[in-house]
């Protein structure tokens, strides 16, 4: 039942840090510091399930944008969403081969996380002083990609924050706009992620050391959770800007650095 119960608390925290600027990464690391390290493909499914959410909440567009490659803005958007996935993809290989990984100490996570909330506030105060645009632009497909392999490399810098505000410096400072693809150009990243991580665990023949009932606990918990906060968060950044998760960041950045 202990055990249950973490799943189901780090499923939750996934579900609401992976689309607000605050890290899920970095959060999970800091959870499992106290409820016990997981597995490598266990953090990546989860985060899928957060994808999920996504999914569903925008399957009209990604309906539309696949079944309708015959509108031109339809081919645009899609030949944009698939370079920031290009980049990111060839990034991680990168990454992956330089052998650089996660850590388990709890002060780069801080670290990044007071950096990223007074980078929100600049990009902020930049965006403040320009006209509102949502044209996608390949500056902004470029900078995206490159977003998420710095998300990726550096946890607590939070992929959806790197990407949302890499768009917005990168010409679209609309930020529903910007959140929409950075969000979509999500769904590819994670699922190749947790696909790589299956193949991975296979060929080094571990698949049977994999506990799949916490796999699947967290992964369906993290997907609920994870829809009402992008709902919420899609609502409430119509009207409103980022600087409340700066300053998250920021404070709970000192809290960890203070008392961890």
């Amino acid at each position: 039942m202990e055990n249950l119960i973490q799943v189901i608390l780090l499923g939750i925290i996934e579900g609401i840090t992976e689309f607000l600027p605050i890290s899920s990464t970095g959060h999970l690391l800091i959870a499992e510091h106290w409820l016990g390290r997981r597995s490598d493909l266990f953090n990546v499914a989860i985060q899928a399930g957060a994808i999920l959410a996504v999914v569903v909440i925008y399957w009209r567009r990604l309906w539309d944008m696949t079944l309708n490659l015959s509108d031109p803005a339809n081919r645009d958007y899609l030949y944009k969403l698939s370079t920031a996935f290009g980049i990111t993809v060839v990034g991680g290989f990168i990454a992956k081969k330089l052998g650089l990984e996660l850590p388990e100490t709890i002060a780069p996570v801080a670290i990044a996380l007071i950096v990223g909330g007074l980078v929100i506030f600049a990009v902020e105060a930049y965006a403040a002083k320009q006209p509102v645009r949502e044209t996608l632009t390949w500056s902004v497909a470029f900078w995206v990609g490159i977003g998420q392999i710095v998300a990726a490399v550096f946890p607590g810098t939070s992929r959806s924050a790197a990407t949302i505000f890499a768009a917005m410096l990168a010409g679209m400072t609309s930020r529903p706009a910007a959140a929409e693809f950075a969000f979509l150009v999500g769904i590819p990243t994670m699922f190749a992620a947790t696909a790589y991580e299956l193949l991975d665990l296979h060929q080094s023949g571990a698949m049977h050391d994999e506990n799949w009932g916490d796999l699947a606990v967290g992964f369906v918990v993290s997907a609920i959770v994870a829809f009402i906060a992008v709902k919420w968060l899609l609502q409430y950044i119509q009207t409103h800007r980022f600087t409340p998760f700066a300053w998250y960041r920021i404070v709970f950045g000192a809290l960890l650095l203070a008392f961890v």
